[in-house]
């Protein structure tokens, strides 16, 4: 037997034994768990879940031991997920720490910050929230204004954010800063890390079209940092933050594989024949049947795509302008799984309120409104459109 065999009997042993039953089942939207300070259980399996998967360092399988993380190698992380695909497992922890703070600090933050903040990502003890697009300085990243001018051992940050996802529930900000208004603008911005607690930060949520107020206006009034929560050097900030953006646009391009759905376990079929009735087994509207026969191709060929691209680059961790294709793609099918959605459910997908339509029935219109912001957040359709026309097809500027 095969060491990769043996890892993977102990491995499906261990999850039989430590996965609790009801993290086996689809979760709904209020089940999921960002983790941080003031994190409330929906489900108290969700937490147990979490703390022994955080101590095994399976939220985080292949980052190094000696920050948390599993120390597994990619194809010990491979059997992982496969295994928690088998028992249908829940995912324990939802982090932008995870898929967009941590890559980046494991390249780029010195010892004494991987020490403090990796452990703690890990284990979701620490919600992060993202502090870069700014009023004006939405696609144009890099006109950015929030100001940090150096006082003694601290940073006095001055400025505002907007899109700050989840801003109010969040206990750290990964922050793009101006600490050089003179130099170029891509060459005048650092990164740096702070309390949302620090005095002087406040946040006022933003209502979306959806109803919901998942954003966040940001505002930073003479907020002292300290220098050393700088990551990389002082002024090469823009580095970081396009590395930082090739993760969250990876982690964006999942939602066209389903991720956004977590909370219904119906397949498109089932809501078909269910909405649309069905005859000898199959869903009565041909045409019902051709879109989602059509919506379930492209989510599969999509899936090989990523598949052939991550065996082509011999299952590297680092992103590459290509995260910008799967982003585009992955954006473009997550809204397109909503649009068949309503065609197949018809005036039932039509409620907002009252009587007369299920939990289900109420969401699902809040959710295809949400999904138009997929084009936008993580860089707008056009940006990704630019990136592959420069980086992947080669095209003059």
């Amino acid at each position: 037997m095969s060491d990769l065999d043996s890892f993977r009997q102990e491995t499906r042993a261990w999850l039989e034994e430590n996965c609790p039953d009801s993290m086996r089942t689809p979760g709904s939207e209020a089940e999921t768990v960002w983790g941080g300070r003031h994190e409330q259980f929906a489900n108290p399996d969700s937490k147990l879940w979490l703390e022994r998967m955080g101590e095994k360092g399976w939220t985080c399988p292949t980052w190094p031991k000696q920050y948390g993380g599993g120390g597994l190698n990619k194809a010990e992380a491979k059997v992982l997920a496969e295994e928690l695909t088998r028992i249908h497992a829940r995912s324990p922890l939802t982090s932008f720490g995870i898929s967009m703070l941590g890559p980046v600090l494991l390249e780029y933050g010195n010892e004494e910050q991987k020490q403090e903040h990796l452990p703690k990502i890990v284990r979701g003890e620490i919600r992060w929230c993202q502090g870069y697009s700014e009023p004006g300085s939405g696609s144009d990243l890099a006109s950015l204004q929030t100001r940090a001018v150096i006082d003694g051992d601290d940073y006095i940050i001055n400025g505002s954010k907007i899109w700050t996802s989840y801003a109010d529930k969040a206990d750290w900000i990964f922050c793009l800063v101006r600490t050089d208004p003179d130099a170029p603008k891509h060459e005048g911005i650092s990164f740096i890390l702070f309390d949302m607690e620090s005095r002087g930060v406040t946040t006022k949520p933003i209502k979306l079209i959806s109803g919901n107020s998942p954003f966040c206006e940001t505002f930073f009034d003479d907020v002292r940092i300290p220098r050393k929560n700088l990551v990389g050097k002082v002024n090469e900030g823009w580095a970081i933050a396009k590395r930082l953006l090739q993760h969250e646009r990876s982690m964006i391009s999942g939602m066209g594989m389903g991720g956004a759905r977590r909370g219904s376990s119906m397949s498109m079929e089932s809501q078909a024949k269910e909405y649309a009735g069905e005859i000898d087994g199959r869903i009565a509207n041909p045409q019902l049947r051709d879109m989602i026969t059509q919506h379930k191709m492209n989510g599969q060929a999509f899936a090989l795509t990523m598949r052939r691209s991550a065996e082509e680059a011999k299952l590297s961790e680092d992103p590459s302008a290509t995260s910008s294709m799967f982003k585009y793609y992955g954006t473009e099918h997550n809204k397109d799984r909503f649009e068949v959605t309503l065609k197949l459910m018809g005036t039932a997908a039509l409620g907002w309120e009252g009587e007369g339509f299920t939990d289900r029935e109420l969401s699902v219109d809040r959710e295809w409104l949400r999904s138009k912001g997929n084009s936008i957040e993580g860089g707008t359709s056009e940006v990704q459109l630019n990136v592959i026309a420069k980086r992947v097809l080669g095209l003059p500027d």
